[in-house]
C-alpha cells in the first residue's frame, strides 16, 4: 500500500469520493483535500433543487454510458468497476438510503442534500482525511524524481507523492491551468445543460406551465429530444431542453445560441389523428369555442395561446373552423417554431462540455498517460452527461477508481 502524501485538489463530489476510496483501501498515505472556496461539496448542496440527485436507476454499464454526450466510450469500463448500484450500496452501508423517482432519478429518502454532505464529511473525518478550505493551488511542478511541488494560494509550499486534480468543470480554459501546466491539453470548454431564451411574449406569460411530453428539435441540425418541458419567464426549460442542450453543446455554441427551436406539443399524435379529432368536435361540440376545448394533455392556458397564435379569432367555434384555420392550428400543435436568442444556466448547476482530453488519461486507473503520479476525476475531464444524476455518477466512479489506484501506489 502507498505511503507518503496524496493531495486532492478540489473538495467536490469527485475529490471527496477519491479521498474516501483511497482511505478505504487502507492507504498508509496522508490524504489531504485542498478546496479553494470556503465550502466543500457546494454543487452537491444545490443539486436537484437542494435534494441532491445522487445517481440514476440504470444498472447496465453500457446503457448508462449512452447518457453521456461526451465520454460514452471511455466510461463503459469504469462503470464496470463502479456503477450506480455500487453507489447505492456505498451510501446504504453508511446509513443513507436512496429512493427512485418515476423518471429514474435517485435521491436520499430525506429529500435533503445535507444528508449526502454529512455522510461524506463524516466518512472523511472517520478516515482521518485532512481538509483545508480557502486553500487553492496556484502552481504544480513535477519534481525531477517523483512527486510534485505545489504552491498554494496562501503562499505556502507543499510536496506530495501523488496528485489528483478534481477541480470541476472548466468554465474558462484558465480553470484547467494546472492540468495544462503538467503537459495536458484541453478540449475547449463550452456550457452544457442550459435553458433557452425565447422572447415570444405569450410564451413568457405562461411561466410555470409544464407539459409532460413534447418533442423539441433545432432547425438545420440533427438535434432532437423528447421529454417534459417547462415554460419560464425567459423562455423554455425542463428535461427535454436540458438534454437537447447537452447533446448540442458544441453545435449551439457555434450558433452563438441563436437558432430556431421547433416544438411538437403533441408528439404522440399524428396529423391524421388530430384532423379526425377536430372533425369529431365539429359534430359533437359545434357550438363550443375552440379556445375553450383543449386537446388532452395540453394545459388549458397553453391551448388557448396556441389557438390564438394560429391566427384563430377568440370567438371561433368548432362549427366555423375553416380548413386553413385547422391547418394553421395543427402547425402550431405539431410544428411550432420559436426564435432562441440566448441561454441561461440551469439553476447554477453549471456543467461544461470540454476539459482534459480523454486519450491522455488511463481510465483503468484515472492516471495521466503524460505525467506519472498525476490523476484526474470528475468534470475536469472532457466528460458530461445529461441531466438526471449521470454527472454525479461519473464523479463517484472516476473518484473511486482514482482513489483505489492511488492507494495501490500505481
Amino acid at each position: 500500500m502507498n505511503s507518503g502524501r496524496i493531495v486532492i485538489v478540489g473538495g467536490g463530489a469527485a475529490g471527496f469520493f477519491a479521498a474516501l476510496a483511497c482511505a478505504d483501501a487502507q492507504s498508509r498515505a496522508e490524504i489531504l483535500i485542498l478546496e479553494k472556496s470556503s465550502q466543500v461539496l457546494s454543487k452537491v448542496k444545490i443539486s436537484g433543487g437542494g435534494r441532491c440527485n445522487v445517481t440514476h436507476a440504470c444498472f447496465n454499464e453500457r446503457e448508462f454510458a449512452t447518457r453521456f454526450p461526451r465520454g460514452e466510450r471511455a466510461l463503459i469500463a469504469p462503470f464496470k468497476q463502479f456503477q450506480a448500484g455500487d453507489t447505492v450500496a456505498w451510501f446504504a452501508a453508511r446509513g443513507v438510503k436512496l429512493k427512485t423517482e418515476s423518471d429514474g432519478r435517485m435521491f436520499p429518502i430525506t429529500d435533503s442534500s445535507q444528508t449526502i454532505i454529512d455522510c461524506l464529511v463524516n466518512a472523511a473525518r472517520a478516515a482521518k482525511v485532512k481538509l483545508k478550505t480557502n486553500c487553492g493551488v496556484e502552481r504544480a511542478v513535477k519534481k525531477s524524481g517523483a512527486g510534485f511541488e505545489l504552491t498554494l494560494s496562501n503562499g505556502e509550499m507543499l510536496t506530495c507523492d501523488q496528485l489528483l486534480l478534481a477541480t470541476g468543470g472548466c468554465r474558462t480554459p484558465a480553470l484547467g491551468h494546472l492540468a495544462v501546466s503538467l503537459g495536458h491539453t484541453l478540449e475547449m470548454p463550452v456550457p452544457s445543460l442550459f435553458t433557452f431564451h425565447i422572447a415570444t411574449p405569450w410564451l413568457r406569460a405562461l411561466a410555470g406551465v409544464s407539459v409532460e411530453t413534447v418533442e423539441v428539435s433545432v432547425a438545420g441540425t440533427k438535434l432532437r429530444e423528447r421529454g417534459a418541458l417547462l415554460i419560464t419567464h425567459w423562455g423554455l426549460s425542463g428535461p427535454a431542453i436540458l438534454r437537447l442542450s447537452a447533446w448540442g453543446a458544441r453545435v449551439l455554441h457555434g450558433m452563438n445560441y441563436h437558432c430556431t427551436l421547433r416544438v411538437n406539443w403533441l408528439p404522440h399524435l399524428s396529423d391524421e389523428t388530430i384532423t379526425g379529432e377536430f372533425a369529431a368536435r365539429r359534430k359533437s361540440q359545434a357550438a363550443r369555442l375552440v379556445v375553450n376545448s383543449p386537446v388532452i394533455p395540453l394545459p388549458a392556458r397553453l391551448w388557448e395561446q396556441l389557438v390564438l397564435a394560429a391566427g384563430l379569432a377568440r370567438e371561433t367555434r368548432w362549427s366555423a373552423l375553416s380548413r386553413s384555420g385547422q391547418h394553421a392550428l395543427i402547425q402550431q400543435l405539431l410544428r411550432a417554431e420559436y426564435s432562441v436568442t440566448g441561454k441561461s444556466l440551469n439553476k447554477d448547476e453549471f456543467v461544461t462540455c470540454g476539459g482534459v482530453k480523454l486519450d491522455e488519461v488511463d481510465f483503468k486507473t484515472m492516471q495521466s498517460r503524460i505525467c506519472p503520479g498525476l490523476f484526474f476525476a470528475g468534470e475536469l475531464l472532457d466528460i458530461d452527461g445529461i441531466t438526471g444524476g449521470f454527472n454525479f455518477q461519473a464523479a463517484w466512479t472516476t473518484g473511486w477508481i482514482a482513489g483505489r489506484a492511488m492507494a495501490r501506489g500505481e
